[in-house]
């Protein structure tokens, strides 16, 4: 099979023009989106992280209310200990039995104040995770309604401009193979990143580039017209093509 013919200067800066014209209708698309769908991963994001924090907060109220129950426990024990060392204490043989009773009976009654003393502080710590607990859950479900309205703002977004964007992405990958041209796609891809408005290839526009706006001397503007070879703005490095090229595009 024969190979193609490869492109003249001039076929590629059609090409480059048209590729230039379907990648900024993308842009256009994407710009529609806004920030909507960063702002749904950060909401997104912050929804799980409230979530996760719920879960530390239900296991640290488990733990506080199994820490209570425990001293709860302890200071029952205690009193059953000094219920038995008192009764002990009727049927001592000497003094010196009956000051050992006491001395176990005030061993188990501090038991019982720092038992109560952590029951306490337990306590607190308990009340204020419950309370916790009813800010991050209403957190949650405020969060949680806000981000399913977003979704649902940016799945309409992208369900209007899905179609056009598969369409102008599948053409402009038909426009790169017409090419033919590594490197001459990696420089526009290269131009189009740099530029903050995304335009690698640009029209002369009053005689200035369009991209940059500085003067182009006349012989060069003259070359541009000719369509011989690529020239590229010595100020921008944007591609440069002549103004009936780009009439010529948006007759068709």
């Amino acid at each position: 099979m024969e190979k193609e013919k490869e492109l003249t200067n001039e076929q590629k800066l059609r090409a480059l023009y048209e590729l230039q014209q379907v990648d900024s209708k993308i842009d256009e698309l994407r710009i529609l989106q806004g920030e909507l769908p960063q702002e749904v991963k950060d909401m997104g994001d912050e929804v799980e992280g409230l979530k996760t924090r719920l879960k530390n907060i239900d296991a640290e109220i488990k733990e506080m209310e199994a820490k209570i129950q425990e001293h709860h426990i302890k200071m029952q024990n205690a009193q059953a200990s000094i219920a038995r060392y008192k009764e002990q204490q009727e049927k001592v043989a000497n003094n010196r039995e009956f000051d050992g009773l006491t001395k176990e009976i005030e061993y188990q009654e501090l038991d019982i104040d720092l038992s109560q003393k952590k029951i306490k502080d337990f306590t607190r710590i308990l009340e204020q995770r419950k309370e916790d607990k009813v800010t991050t859950t209403t957190d949650i479900n405020e969060r949680s309604a806000e981000l399913k309205q977003k979704k649902s703002e940016l799945d309409g977004i992208l369900s209007e401009t899905r179609e056009q964007t598969e369409n102008l992405l599948e053409r402009a990958q038909q426009i790169e193979e017409h090419i033919e041209d590594e490197r001459l796609l990696s420089a526009f891809h290269r131009i189009r990143q740099n530029a903050r408005n995304g335009l690698a290839v640009v029209t002369i526009e009053r005689d200035a580039c369009g991209g940059c706006h500085n003067k182009i001397p006349a012989q060069r503007q003259l070359d541009i017209r000719l369509r011989k070879k690529i020239i590229v703005c010595e100020y921008c490095g944007r591609i440069l093509v002549d103004k009936d090229m780009a009439n010529e595009y948006a007759g068709k």
